[in-house]
């Protein structure tokens, strides 16, 4: 779930380079944006703030002003509200207007430190009733490097699988997905809004978490899933249905404990992406340890032709300069050290074996790619990954998923390169 940013020089060098790259489709989410939702408490004004009884400490959701997009295109952003409303309702209220009142950078933190999520909001109202505005998070808008990596890395390795991925984003055929550790909730959102097959499960244990990014964040309300299995909210509400129809019915957000869930739970996953530290930054050992009935659940659940599991690391702390920094000679590259490289064999050793083959034909594979402009690492390992020729040397697997990644950001029409995520210190987990 949190993230630490890069205090290197080079972490600098490189975010200014990046303004420079042409997209088809402009990135509210770039990181050229950091500066106007990276500030402190005192900087923004708190929307939510609370204690939570499950480890994470003091939770607030924190608002700062966001530049994109500008006034001047609030009014397609209306029309579009209006035309899905009529849609849904079958009607036209030439005297019922929906009205933006703004966008905002909304920051999900612990301890009034840690940053734990980010996303980009946007606030509307209907005329008929002035005094309630619904808070629409931006699915489209990653903000933050790592989880770009994470969907970068994972889709392409899923590709690789020859998983037809087209079917699913198209919603011709269903993908199950799983998301361990929720936050503000933009990873599961982002794979529900551009893959229309998407049923998307996830798992978080701290219900103050849910309530924050439900109340304060934008995430889709009808997600919510209570302990008997079915929906907090029988119906949701005529906001809720323009704003999220097609979407909010294939997301379940359960409060769990991931151990738990997993353990009790017979779905079959294509991906399950997990993203799991607490409020002392802290990924609980469990849900690493090779031993742990956890892994072994986890590996039950996971397709056996394609299934792809993707990890949010953090790097090592102990291998990095006193000041947080990394060492000059590994500026351009998170290192992998103790920490990361143990949790890596875990993941490797428990869902695709020591370099056996999955279904008796195809070799499962682990690797990881370091996230630009922040210190994380991101870990996938897949079942049936497949190259031409049957070589699996680094050089051809990387290609291979480079390959697969250009096809990815055509058929998501993605806002931003998915090739910075695959390249940048590739590493295959042994």
């Amino acid at each position: 779930m949190m993230w630490r940013r890069a205090r290197s020089s080079a972490g600098v060098n490189i975010r200014k380079l990046s303004t420079a790259v042409q997209r088809r489709i402009e990135d509210e989410g770039d990181w050229s944006y950091a500066s106007e939702w990276w500030g402190t408490e005192s900087e923004g004004h708190t929307v939510l703030r609370s204690t939570s009884d499950k480890g994470n400490g003091v939770v607030s959701v924190v608002a700062y002003p966001s530049s994109k997009p500008s006034e001047l295109h609030w009014a397609s952003t209306e029309r579009w509200l209006q035309k899905r409303y009529e849609e849904i309702h079958g009607c036209h209220e030439q005297n019922d207007r929906f009205r933006v009142l703004g966008y905002q950078w909304r920051a999900l933190r612990f301890n009034d430190d840690t940053r734990q999520s980010t996303v980009k909001v946007l606030a509307a109202y209907r005329q008929s009733e002035p005094g309630v505005f619904a808070v629409m998070q931006q699915p489209h808008c990653l903000a933050v490097p790592y989880l770009k990596s994470m969907i970068s890395a994972g889709l392409a390795a899923i590709a690789s699988c020859d998983y037809n991925l087209m079917d699913t984003v198209t919603g011709n055929e269903s993908m199950r997905i799983l998301c361990i550790g929720h936050g503000g909730g933009s990873l599961p959102l982002f794979l529900a809004s551009m893959i229309q097959g998407a049923v998307v499960d996830i798992v978080e244990i701290d219900p103050l978490v849910i309530s924050a990014s439900v109340k304060a964040m934008g995430f889709p309300a009808f997600s919510v899933v209570t302990p008997s299995g079915k929906r907090a909210v029988s119906k949701p509400d005529t906001m809720d249905e323009v704003l999220w129809k097609g979407i909010h019915e294939r997301l379940f957000l359960y409060e769990s404990d991931a151990e738990e869930f997993i353990l009790n739970n017979t779905s079959l996953y294509d991906m399950i992406f997990i993203d799991a530290y607490d409020g002392e930054d802290i990924f609980p050992h469990k849900l690493w340890d090779p031993h742990s009935p956890f892994l072994k659940a986890l590996s039950n659940r996971l397709c056996p032709e394609h299934g792809t599991v993707v990890v949010n690391l953090h790097s090592d702390t102990e291998i990095l300069n006193p000041d947080g920094s990394a060492p000059s000679v590994l500026q351009q590259t998170v290192p992998m050290g103790k920490y990361v490289s143990g949790v890596c064999r875990a993941y490797k050793d428990v869902v695709v074996g020591n370099g056996s083959s999955c279904g008796g034909k195809d070799s499962g594979l682990g690797f990881t790619v370091s996230v630009p402009w922040v210190c994380n690492t991101s870990l996938v390992v897949c079942r049936g990954f497949r190259v031409k020729g049957g070589h699996s040397n680094r050089d051809v697997i990387m290609n291979t998923l480079i390959s697969k990644s250009f096809e990815l950001e055509n058929v998501l029409n993605l806002p931003f390169s998915c090739l910075q995520y695959i390249k940048r210190g590739f590493i295959v987990v042994d």
